[in-house]
């Protein structure tokens, strides 16, 4: 029986296990990559392994989140990457550089290598073929000093493309009609494998933007074959060398089938504020527009912004809207600007943003109260874009202009003749702003605002705790711990980030917390999606968080719970219903039943009386790992 493509990679990479979808397996990772809105933590990790040197094919640092520097933290942080990279072998993407998606895309990513990223949006890299994970930053630390990355054997879902994508019709409507049909839940514990004859038809950047938002679906990752069209824009990037072809058996099986086809899709858009909530543009025709944001990782390609280019010459943004642009790297943005793009663009009354994360991480550019947003970006989560009572609402590029121009939701199509964009033949080439590794002896400069890593305590005997927070479906990372430009630059301060732990949802949290000296928070489906952000489990963790109860998990948030020694504990949805905010638990002799590690935990709930059945689905180095308090502990041990 053949092989699909992502189980000949994991095939070629596995370190231990079996591969039997959810069986845990560890497997070898080739590349890493970091961005300042995790690195600053990661690398205080990895520096704590007492490592000289990276033991990685190839380690990146990128700076592309928290680039606003209204104080000293940032720029501090900055150096503090850039000086620790040089130290131990990690190559170094100065501010402005470009999106570390857009850019490992460009410069560094290899179809069949394996890559780990401290950001959810590492699976970009499937687009050329790279089995490409986000992680928190923990997993990516001890990936860097060598270590196995573990998951869960992900079940292979096989998405067979045929047609041809109409014209006006991207391929973020291609992801949008997944994350329709599917959820936001329906990717977990999958990997989705693109096939057939419609592969042919897009190019990299297409595939990029589908990998990029199989994260949305909580997927493990996505990945296309690399074949004709991955070496063509390898070839481009002066790098063909590093181009092989890799596709699935012709007799591969997969655990499930999807079948779309591209002739029949039209352009679509996701509402507020989640990226499956999704319709026909045209069902929101002539609805007014406040904002329209262009760029991100998923959409800031160089074809991407010439199309919008090419879209606005000539034409003015409608005098309602505010139309931002954010190019994915500073390879798009120079070449826009030797060929005339960047000026159409300002003409056009664009406004230019660096190349960076920027207002996809409510990093500037906050909407109006109430505004509606039109952005091409990923993610839609209430309050992500820096205004509360902001609609954000998710689009291709092509969407995004046509409304742009419209000041109004408006169907591209009646743009007129589609621009034709090809991908260049050869991109420019200037990679002086990535900087390489110099001496293990080099000096590493810390800023004040960067503060020493916290360690959880071993798991006790017995614990008792009160719930803190009972919270609903589809929590977010973003609910968890917020970011934009007030909160990011303490990213590597916990004991100040701490302090805005569920300020979205619940603003007395961290008191309350630090008050109790501690306890418990329930949920509900699909806790903790969204961002790969480890200080999500971090930061719960230092104000005394010893559990999570809830209904199901995200798979990145749910290993960083345990990375730092958080019990994630699942319960029934009748009991969800029974325990309230406020109640006590005792969970006797829990070491012991961990140890047992029979999936069953029971607890006592104190108000009434009545015992809980909690179930967990943790492997035993994972249980290993919770009863150290976390994986530097259990690491240390280890040693």
């Amino acid at each position: 029986m053949g092989l699909n493509l992502a189980q000949k990679i994991i095939k070629a990479h596995l370190v231990e296990g079996s591969m039997e979808a959810g069986s845990e397996i560890a497997i070898k990772i080739d590349q890493t990559l970091t961005q300042d809105a995790t690195g600053t933590m990661a690398y205080l990790q990895f520096e704590a392994m007492d490592l000289p040197q990276v033991r990685t094919e190839l380690s990146v640092s990128y700076v592309d989140h928290n680039t606003l520097q209204t104080g000293f933290e940032n720029a501090d942080d900055h150096l503090f990457l850039q000086t620790i990279a040089n130290k131990y072998g990690i190559y170094f993407s100065r501010p402005g550089n470009g999106i570390c998606h857009q850019v490992h895309l460009e410069r560094f990513g290899k179809p069949g290598k394996t890559l780990l990223g401290s950001d959810s949006h590492t699976p970009t890299g499937g687009g050329i073929g790279m089995l490409a994970i986000g992680a928190g930053g923990l997993d990516v630390a001890v990936a860097m000093g060598g270590g196995p990355f573990y998951l869960p054997m992900p079940k292979i879902v096989k998405v067979n493309l045929t047609g041809e994508l109409n014209p006006y019709v991207t391929a973020k409507d291609i992801i949008l009609e997944l994350l329709r049909r599917l959820t936001v839940k329906g990717g977990v514990g999958k990997i989705f494998e693109y096939t057939g004859p419609g592969v042919a038809t897009l190019r990299v950047p297409q595939r990029a933007t589908i990998t990029n938002m199989g994260a949305e679906l909580g997927a493990t990752t996505s990945l296309f074959p690399s074949d004709q069209v991955t070496r063509e824009f390898l070839a481009a990037q002066g790098r063909e060398a590093d181009w092989e072809e890799l596709v699935a058996d012709q007799d591969a099986t997969y655990d499930e089938e999807i079948e779309i086809n591209l002739s029949e899709l039209e352009p679509l858009v996701a509402q507020p504020h989640s990226p499956d909530h999704v319709v026909p543009v045209r069902e929101l025709a002539n609805k007014p527009v406040d904002q329209v944001a262009i760029g991100s990782c998923t959409n800031s390609s160089y074809v991407d912004l010439m199309r919008v280019a090419k879209a606005l010459r000539g034409k003015q943004v409608h005098p309602n809207v505010s139309l931002v642009i954010s190019p994915g790297s500073k390879q798009v943005l120079t070449m826009l600007a030797q060929n005339g793009a960047l000026a159409d663009l300002v003409q056009a009354g664009a406004r230019i943003l660096e190349c960076t994360c920027g207002p996809c991480i409510g990093m500037g550019q906050a909407p109006p109260s109430a505004g509606i947003s039109l952005r091409t970006f990923n993610r839609n989560f209430e309050g992500r874009s820096g205004t509360k009572s902001g609609q954000v609402y998710l689009v291709s590029p092509e969407v995004a202009v046509a409304s742009a121009i419209a000041g109004t939701f408006a169907d591209p199509r009646e743009l007129g003749e589609y621009p034709l964009v090809e991908e260049p033949e050869s991109f420019l080439i200037d990679d002086r702003m990535i900087l390489e590794p110099g001496h293990s002896d080099a000096e590493v400069r810390r800023g004040p605002n960067i503060k020493a890593l916290p360690l959880q305590e071993a798991l006790p005997e017995t614990y008792r705790g009160k719930v803190l927070l009972k919270v609903g479906d589809n929590i977010t990372t973003d609910h968890i711990m917020p970011a934009g430009a007030k909160i990011l630059p303490l990213r590597s301060n916990v004991p100040a980030l701490s302090q805005h732990v569920f300020q979205q949802v619940d603003a007395s949290f961290a008191q309350r917390a630090q008050e109790a000296g501690g306890g418990l928070i329930v949920g509900g489906q699909n806790y903790g999606q969204g961002s790969s952000r480890e200080h999500a489990a971090l930061c719960p963790m230092y104000l005394g968080i010893k559990a999570v109860l809830a209904q199901s998990f995200a798979r990145i948030h749910k290993a960083n719970l345990v990375n730092f020694g958080i019990l994630p504990l699942e319960i029934s949805a009748e009991d969800y219903e029974q325990i309230a905010q406020g109640d006590e638990l005792e969970f006797p002799n829990l070491r012991e039943v961990l140890e047992d590690n029979k999936g069953v935990v029971v607890a006592k709930n104190l108000q009434d009386g009545t015992q809980i059945t909690f179930r967990y689905e943790l492997s035993e180095r994972q249980v290993a790992i919770i009863l150290a308090g976390g994986l530097l502990n259990y690491t240390k041990n280890k040693a």
